[in-house]
């Protein structure tokens, strides 16, 4: 068998959600959910700056839902760990926002992320940010929440309100996202540790419960916080979206730098997985297994 029984990827997510905070590294591709999962986390994310990127084209937006989900879809099947992907402003009113849940719940995702920006929406963490109105982000959640089978999967409600209607606008719009049915509530753009603090009290204050989640990327707005200290702010969930990503583009600009300035790769080796660090984590051996057992009964189904 090659992977663990995967039928309830939500479920899965919404135990570890009830025994611990959740480190989410961000997954461009299947390769990076396998290293992901291999290095011992148990759940990831799937970013649309991330996808967007690895098409080479900027966080504005500009994915169809078909190219998300299909994107999605192969990360999630390259791994037994629950995944939660991000559908930005939901590809477009109510009906196109419960097509998209339906089409991530074949998929295999454990839940989605969804925004309150307007389309071309933004990187959390860059200034010129606009708003839906309320009542529009509670529409897109009501919807996903009616669209899913399954009472499992997880919606996730980003509320981007901080830097446009500060704290108050953000609480404000995370109650309302809550009573909507949101499971998990998302305050992008945080400044900083008291500011995190403030507004997971000020849910707890009105006596909302949900889990919280952060995002630590880099080079944003939120000061680099560990995953401890989200834990001891009230976070349930700590996202890590592109730190891979941005990892791995600087490792290939300097490995083209070098190959050329030298002409060879020799001086590069010990940066690389080897070859067979590579095939064990693509299961090359298990692979191989199974072509030798499809060789040896190639002749038992010819009885027509």
């Amino acid at each position: 068998m090659m992977r663990d029984d995967r039928s309830n990827p939500a479920r899965k997510f919404r135990e570890l959600l009830e025994t611990e905070t959740i480190v989410l590294p961000g997954a461009f591709n299947a390769l990076t959910a396998m290293q992901i999962e291999r290095a011992g986390f148990q759940a990831l994310y799937i970013s649309g700056a991330g996808l967007a990127a690895t098409r080479g084209l900027p966080d504005l937006g500009l994915l169809s839902m078909a190219e998300v989900v299909a994107d999605a879809a192969v990360i999630a099947r390259a791994v037994s760990i629950p995944a939660i992907v991000d559908v930005d402003t939901g590809f477009g009113p109510p009906l196109a926002v419960m097509r998209t849940v339906e089409e991530c719940e074949r998929a295999g995702l454990a839940g989605i992320q969804i925004e309150d920006q307007e389309l071309a929406k933004k990187c959390g963490h860059l200034p010129g940010k606009r708003l839906v109105s309320t009542s529009e982000m509670v529409g897109r959640i009501r919807a996903a929440y009616h669209a899913r089978h399954d009472p499992a999967f997880v919606i996730v409600a980003r509320t981007d309100a901080r830097s446009v209607e500060g704290m108050e606008g953000a609480l404000s719009r995370a109650s309302a996202y809550i009573a909507a049915g949101a499971d998990v509530i998302f305050p992008e753009a945080l400044e900083s540790a008291e500011e995190f603090s403030s507004f997971a009290e000020g849910l707890a204050k009105e006596g909302y419960k949900v889990p919280l989640a952060a995002n630590m990327t880099e080079f944003g707005k939120t000061p680099y916080l560990s995953v401890s200290e989200f834990q001891a702010l009230g976070y349930r969930l700590v996202l890590f979206p592109v730190t891979a990503l941005r990892v791995a583009a600087k490792a290939v600009e300097r490995l083209l730098e070098e190959l050329k300035r030298h002409g060879s790769q020799q001086q590069l080796l010990d940066r690389m997985q080897t070859r067979q660090e590579l095939y064990d984590l693509l299961r090359y051996q298990e692979y191989e297994q199974r072509a030798r057992i499809c060789r040896a009964n190639g002749g038992d189904h010819d009885d027509r």
